[in-house]
């Protein structure tokens, strides 16, 4: 898929992992639509990116994923503006086993509600025009971490979630794709504040500082860099792309139909 005239939107887009994929669709040609909560980062982001991009490539919607009524708001603002949806960036996630009713409720349920909210525009079935739809998941969706089991448990979701969506969607004839990013650690602030977020495993502060250490860190734009390829490479779907600091590699799952 090439981006020029494309429309993208991302959730959880006015930082971190959510800021450096919309920088690089709108670098690629496409134009976005950027959903946070955070209103002043996301306006912030907005005049920055149309500076750079020219006037009308980003738009700024205030969103929280766990709203059906936002999100269908911001998606309907998105068609207005940019006449459809071909891209959605699935990105918006906390990671906070203290609040876990909240970290299943953005994490899971709200890549699952933003997807079927995305399908009503997308889906070829309904005269959309097909595309591509990439969660950002979790090396914690791929193994356990075992001082976030809320964080692992919503991630690993994702996961199983994009993956049968693929094969649904192949299936059926949506015309989209399906892909997941599963990075270690991200530079982000999720990932420098996370010792203050483990709630009942936070005596395992310890363990989480070693595993990071044993997997190191990568950038942001590592990640986006991932993400350009499930969305660009037209053979992806059904993927989860792990992104670690020694390089990209294509998880390979059991086949219960063999």
């Amino acid at each position: 898929m090439a981006l020029t005239g494309k429309s993208a939107v991302v959730t959880g887009a006015a930082m971190g992992i959510g800021k450096a994929l919309s920088e690089l669709l709108l670098e690629n040609g496409a134009k976005v639509a950027l959903l946070d909560v955070n209103d002043s980062a996301g306006q912030s982001l907005m005049e920055s990116l149309n500076q750079q991009h020219g006037a009308g490539s980003a738009l700024f919607l205030k969103c929280d994923v766990e709203s059906e009524e936002q999100l269908k708001a911001a998606f309907q603002k998105t068609v207005e503006t940019f006449g459809g949806i071909d891209i959605l960036c699935n990105n918006a996630g906390i990671m906070n086993e203290g609040t876990w009713e909240k970290t299943v409720s953005i994490n899971l349920m709200g890549v699952i509600r933003a997807t079927y909210i995305a399908l009503e525009y997308m889906n070829k079935l309904n005269g959309g025009k097909g595309g591509v739809i990439v969660m950002t998941a979790s090396m914690a969706g791929l193994g356990p971490f075992i001082t976030c089991p809320v964080y692992t448990a919503t991630k690993s979701g994702v996961v199983g979630f994009t993956r049968a969506m693929a094969g649904a969607s192949e299936v059926s004839g949506y015309g989209i794709r399906f892909n997941a990013l599963c990075p270690a650690f991200v530079q982000t602030d999720l990932i420098a504040n996370a010792s203050a977020n483990l709630g009942p495993f936070s005596h395992l502060a310890e363990v989480a500082g070693q595993i990071k250490e044993k997997l190191g860190v990568i950038s942001v734009s590592e990640v986006a860099e991932g993400l350009m390829e499930l969305v660009t490479d037209e053979t992806k779907n059904g993927e989860a792309l792990m992104i670690l600091t020694k390089g990209k590699t294509y998880m390979q799952f059991p086949s219960l139909s063999k």
